[in-house]
């Protein structure tokens, strides 16, 4: 089901670093940065594994450490609690990612 403005809102200052259009019926859509290829590789990986199980996928590229995504739910014309979902996951695996520690030479050690 397609959501409406009203329904829309709220949901959307709950995912502040997404930037929402009105483009083909409404979509949202963010830039991830992380440290290297690898990373991003991981990101997207993780997120294609819970894309491919929840049967909606995101349209994304990447280019070494970016990964630029957006979302909409083609069957509904425009944005729904799917892509809501996706962005909320998105935003936790980043924000899990980012909490990990660059490999040092004292990690090198243990």
């Amino acid at each position: 089901m397609k959501l409406s403005n009203e329904q829309l809102q709220p949901l959307l200052a709950q995912l502040p670093a997404w930037q929402a259009s009105p483009a083909r019926g409404g979509l949202i859509t963010r830039r991830f940065v992380f440290r290297d290829f690898a990373q991003a590789m991981g990101f997207m990986c993780q997120i294609a594994v819970h894309a491919e199980k929840n049967d909606h996928h995101p349209e994304w590229s990447n280019v070494y450490n970016r990964v630029d995504v957006t979302l909409t739910t083609h069957d509904v014309d425009g944005l729904s609690m799917r892509d809501i979902r996706l962005a909320r996951t998105m935003d936790q695996v980043a924000d899990a990612l980012a909490q990990q520690a660059a490999p040092t030479e004292d990690n090198d050690h243990a």
